[in-house]
């Protein structure tokens, strides 16, 4: 009652509108919808250049949970294009994650460390140098460039788990330690996808 008084007065966006504008996003996701989000070849949704997969993620969560909100009240989504039943956006879901995990045309994990085929230079400072454990030499701000990164080879330190920002719109990923945009890994891109993963887990 009280998000209802908050949300409502003097002009403010209702509980209901918030209602219309998530179902139109999660309509647009899963293509459905009236202006929906763009997708790769290999079906990756696809919104911009630099770290792309923080979206997706962050996406998946807000579907995967919307999902299970519809099934605990019989309910499904309605759509420009037809109704979506909960089992169908958990389906969508599923798609994302396994592209993000190795089903993609490069067969390419982009979650570090998962799997056999994923990014070795992770734009990264504490997984592209070396581990004091190994080397106790001292590591200068400067030398955190000339020595470790710009130099050709696999990143020292293996940060398993971080999502990295993903491929570009064909599909295609830069493993360099210089391609930001691609290859920084963020708590943004890897928090919601904790969630989808437990929610999947659920199923399996």
């Amino acid at each position: 009652m009280l998000l209802k008084k908050k949300f409502a007065g003097n002009g403010s966006i209702s509980l209901n509108e918030y209602k219309k504008n998530a179902e139109a996003f999660i309509c647009n996701c899963i293509q459905k919808g009236n202006n929906n989000i763009k997708k790769t070849n290999g079906g990756l949704l696809w919104w911009q250049p630099w770290n792309n997969l923080q979206y997706v993620t962050t996406a998946t969560f807000v579907i995967a949970s919307y999902a299970d909100t519809l099934s605990a009240t019989k309910n499904y989504l309605q759509c420009t294009s037809g109704n979506v039943k909960p089992w169908e956006l958990i389906t969508f879901v599923k798609s994302q994650v396994d592209y993000i995990l190795g089903k993609n045309p490069k067969k390419m994990s982009y979650m570090v460390g998962f799997g056999t085929n994923y990014p070795q230079k992770v734009h990264h400072r504490g997984a592209s140098i070396v581990s004091i454990k190994k080397d106790k030499t001292p590591v200068r701000c400067q030398e955190g460039f000339t020595l470790w990164f710009n130099k050709n080879a696999p990143n020292p330190n293996v940060i398993d788990g971080a999502i990295v920002g993903g491929p570009d719109i064909n599909d295609y990923y830069n493993d360099t330690r210089g391609n930001f945009q691609q290859g920084e890994a963020a708590t943004a891109n890897t928090a919601p996808l904790v969630g989808v993963l437990a929610r999947l887990a659920a199923i399996s």
